[in-house]
């Protein structure tokens, strides 16, 4: 969400303007690509401390060449075979293993692009893929030719978890569900949310300040955070209170919610780098300690949301949707998406199917705004002007004041801000497609050009 994101870095810009004046120092130890579990620890000084307050954001060095071992080499060549071998002449990727797992997938696939080009085949560790970066072949596939792919392997890892929500959704689905929900974001509501918003940016920077103050009655002037974990924090929070009406508070305390979210989405991630797919033997849930783990997550997440729509169900109003998108939603007690879908009129959608729509929101929807966010600040560190030009955006543009939907929409260099950390670093920075039948791809050298990727993972 934009909004959320434009509030929550004029809320930490703020905090910044008042410890160090906007002064960043940073460390050049490696390059910037990174997914969602990039880590880059910020370290916030106190105001009160004496000298120049320093405000510092490292990144973390992983550039280390791999070397391959004789599984590595096994693993390539299992792979390439089970994939079907070279597509004509397009480029293989082979390296280590451990390129896969041992730091974020984005590094390794950014050094294969300068080595091999825009389009190669990724044939090694559990999975073989065709890596797309060229933008013309990623139009060609999911607009042109859309109807020409399935969303593969996500859809398979997700379909547990979020069921038939937008992500793991097939596209009859996806269209039915999109025009349910996008009247849900309408002026008023989002008007309704910047409060929201706000209120849970000013947890954040309390914690933050308070931090800061208990280190300098230490004698210290430093602490350290993992600003992507914050931010997550505050983006579970603001959908909890957005999406369900609901406040999970995980900036100040860890929700059993929360953690079952976490675990969730670890399972996601061990299954799409895991080479058999050993959840679907039968018993293997009740076997196999992490997935009882997975099971009992997913059944804690399931009872909150359970819980949630029930209580909606019980006090519904049903109503056309042009007199919902009316509402007073200033001063509605429950101004969440969850309300305005169960009170809508002629969407008596089941509670299965409201079920994966939220739990699609809830997991998806923190996690990116996270990374936006953490990439934001990360990218203003490391220019210390800019950081400064935004400050005095706000300072002009808000003052001492709360911020309004209006007085956002003036925030226009914090809006390209956000812009530009989502070109630099897209969120989600992978999209995953299978080619269910042959297709050639535009705007490719002939050398790599593809004729025959009939179930191909893109």
């Amino acid at each position: 969400m934009l909004i959320s994101s434009t509030t929550t870095v004029t809320s930490l810009l703020q905090l910044c303007s008042v410890a160090g004046n906007g002064t960043c120092h940073h460390r050049n130890d490696s390059g910037l690509l990174g997914i969602s579990k990039f880590s880059s620890p910020c370290h916030f000084p106190n105001s009160k401390a004496k000298g120049s307050p320093v405000i510092r954001c490292q990144s973390t060095n992983t550039d280390e060449p791999k070397t391959r071992n004789l599984l590595d080499n096994a693993s390539n060549l299992l792979t390439n075979l089970l994939s079907g071998g070279r597509l004509g002449s397009m480029p293989i990727a082979e390296g280590a293993v451990s390129d896969l797992f041992g730091r974020p997938l984005f590094f390794s696939l950014y050094d294969w692009f300068l080595e091999h080009g825009s389009v190669y085949k990724l044939a090694f560790g559990p999975k073989a893929f065709v890596v797309v970066s060229d933008p013309v072949v990623a139009r060609h596939i999911l607009r042109e030719n859309a109807f020409s792919y399935d969303k593969g392997v996500l859809a398979d890892i997700l379909e547990p978890i979020m069921g038939k929500g937008l992500i793991p959704a097939d596209l009859g689905i996806w269209k039915q569900r999109r025009r349910v929900i996008a009247p849900g974001f309408h002026s008023l509501y989002l008007e309704a949310m910047v409060k929201i918003f706000t209120d849970c940016s000013e947890r954040s920077t309390l914690k933050f300040e308070q931090l800061l103050e208990r280190e300098y009655s230490l004698g210290r002037n430093v602490i350290e955070l993992d600003l992507e974990a914050e931010f997550s924090n505050l983006a579970l929070d603001i959908i909890g209170l957005g999406v369900f009406n609901y406040d999970f508070s995980s900036v100040t305390k860890e929700s059993p919610v929360i953690k079952a979210v976490y675990g969730t989405l670890f399972e996601a991630e061990h299954r799409s780098t895991f080479y058999v797919p050993y959840w679907k033997i039968p018993l293997a849930r009740w076997i196999v300690p992490r997935q009882r783990k997975f099971q009992n997550d997913l059944k804690i997440i399931n009872d909150c949301l359970d819980v949630l729509i029930k209580n909606a169900k019980e006090t519904r109003q049903e109503t056309d949707v042009e007199k919902l998108q009316q509402r007073d939603y200033s001063n509605l007690k429950d101004a969440s998406l969850l309300r305005f879908f169960v009170d809508m009129r002629g969407a008596d959608v089941d509670d299965r199917q409201l079920r994966d729509d939220l739990m699609t929101m809830l997991i998806a929807g923190h996690e990116t705004t996270a990374a936006v966010l953490t990439w934001s600040i990360f990218l203003l560190a490391q220019n210390p002007s800019k950081m400064k030009k935004a400050q005095a955006e706000i300072d002009t543009v808000l003052g001492q004041g709360r911020p309004t939907f209006d007085l956002l929409k003036k925030l226009e260099y914090i809006r390209l801000i956000v812009v530009e950390a989502l070109r630099l670093y897209p969120q989600p920075p992978l999209l995953i497609r299978r080619a269910l039948k042959s297709d050639v791809l535009p705007g490719i050298s002939h050398s790599t050009t593809l004729k025959n990727i009939g179930n191909s993972n893109i």
